[in-house]
């Protein structure tokens, strides 16, 4: 069997909606012929380390922080090929530098086999036998563009439709066009998610100085209504800013005040 089955780009990549610095830059290229050979350096965010995992093993961990198992077997096989090519991509990028990912949602979700044991136990033979299904089926399968292994970031929810790359990344690219998902309001769980803070600890967060009053101002917006730059008791904030130190979800938000309580909605998730 050959392994070089490319999957070519016909479908739209979801973006993740955080800036990556290496994006759409010029690419060197690594002989992925003997893709079964392959290894990903993964540093472990928690302690440093660096880990040498073979590629295959490693798409087996990442399905498991990524989706639940319980999830179709064709959704996991999706999955698979989208994060085989987001990691090669980066191993392309980070070929001359110390690792090519972390193990946390800033690249993809990696969960070695000694926690999944530890956390899956009885279920365990079970769940990793269904992802490694998902990862053999569509070994050597990876999504490219014009010849070039695609930038395939992916989030959890849209909020109804995805965005254009220059919505998140100011660079306009071909295969990253927004499409519609108003599906996903009736069936995910984190279509809507509610974040309460006090008005203290709320300022705090976002190093303004105290107040009685929260004033707002929304500046700028997506076509898809995320926000993009918000004004909040006169200091300028990007979504990002307000995403990253409030630890949301989704920079489609709205922000209500009560008294000394601060309530944030958000729509989507990441």
């Amino acid at each position: 069997m050959d392994w070089k089955k490319i999957v070519t780009m016909t479908l739209i990549i979801i973006l993740i909606p955080f800036i990556i610095v290496s994006l759409f830059i010029q690419e060197e290229k690594i002989d992925f012929e003997y893709i079964s050979n392959m290894n990903v350096r993964v540093k472990r965010e928690s302690t440093g380390q660096i880990d040498v995992v073979p590629l295959e093993e490693y798409l087996v961990g990442v399905l498991a922080g990524e989706m639940p198992t319980s999830f179709n077997m064709e959704a996991l096989k999706a999955q698979t090929v989208a994060a085989r090519s987001y990691v090669m991509k980066k191993m392309i990028y980070n070929k001359d530098k110390e690792y090519d990912v972390v193990d946390t949602v800033m690249n993809q979700v990696y969960l070695d086999d000694e926690y999944l044991r530890s956390v899956w136990k009885d279920e365990y033979d079970e769940k990793i036998k269904k992802l490694r299904q998902a990862v053999y089926a569509t070994y050597g399968e990876y999504l490219e563009y014009q010849g070039s292994i695609v930038e395939a970031f992916f989030f959890s929810t849209s909020v109804g439709k995805t965005e254009n790359s220059e919505e998140v990344f100011l660079t306009k690219v071909p295969y990253l066009r927004s499409v519609d998902s108003s599906w996903e309001e009736g069936i995910s769980p984190v279509y809507y998610d509610y974040f309460n803070f006090q008005l203290n600890e709320f300022l705090d967060r976002l190093e303004l100085p105290k107040s009685n009053k929260i004033e707002q101002k929304i500046l700028k917006t997506t076509s898809t209504g995320r926000v993009k730059e918000i004004m909040i008791n006169g200091k300028k904030f990007l979504a990002s800013e307000i995403v990253s130190k409030l630890n949301l979800r989704s920079a489609h938000f709205t922000i209500e005040q009560n008294g000394d309580s601060i309530k944030i909605t958000t729509r989507g998730y990441g």
